[in-house]
């Protein structure tokens, strides 16, 4: 029998509502697991973090294939806003918390939240313009070390 997972640390690097949520579900289960989580926000998965982006995050409906719709049907005035509604509603069924209220919780049992220092910088960006909840703004090798022991796992 294999060793129990003790740690992980998941990679964010996209910025739509389907690509923060497998990262965000993921870090929760490994804490109510038991298991020591990281998050490490990078290119547009800052938005997860940002406090200006964080509560307008939105599905990717042009040429996401995961949609099943022509990628002109995707591109229709509205299609992504629609499609976001329908995905929070169906997340507000399973108890899915917005993405605000989800870095917190996750937050507070202990998961370390942290922004890629490259990105940061490529994007002109600060401390001040994140979530009370991003503990640092590290590079790639602080993560790494951090990271060391454990399971990465990009999303």
């Amino acid at each position: 029998m294999a060793d129990p997972i003790e740690k992980v640390s998941i990679i964010i690097s996209r910025g739509s509502l389907e690509g923060v949520y497998p990262g965000l579900i993921m870090a929760n289960g490994a804490r109510m697991e038991g298991i020591e989580a990281t998050l490490f926000f990078t290119f547009f998965g800052l938005d997860a973090i940002i406090n200006k982006r964080m509560d307008n995050l939105k599905v990717a409906t042009v040429g996401n294939p995961a949609m099943h719709i022509p990628t002109l049907v995707g591109a229709i005035p509205g299609m992504s806003a629609f499609a976001t509604s329908q995905m929070k509603k169906e997340m507000e069924k399973l108890d899915i918390p917005p993405v605000r209220e989800f870095i917190e919780m996750i937050h507070d049992t202990g998961a370390g939240l942290f922004a890629c220092k490259a990105t940061v910088d490529m994007f002109h960006l600060t401390q001040a313009d994140f979530c009370p909840q991003c503990d640092d703004i590290i590079s790639v090798g602080q993560f790494y070390e951090m990271a060391a022991g454990g399971q990465i796992i990009f999303t």
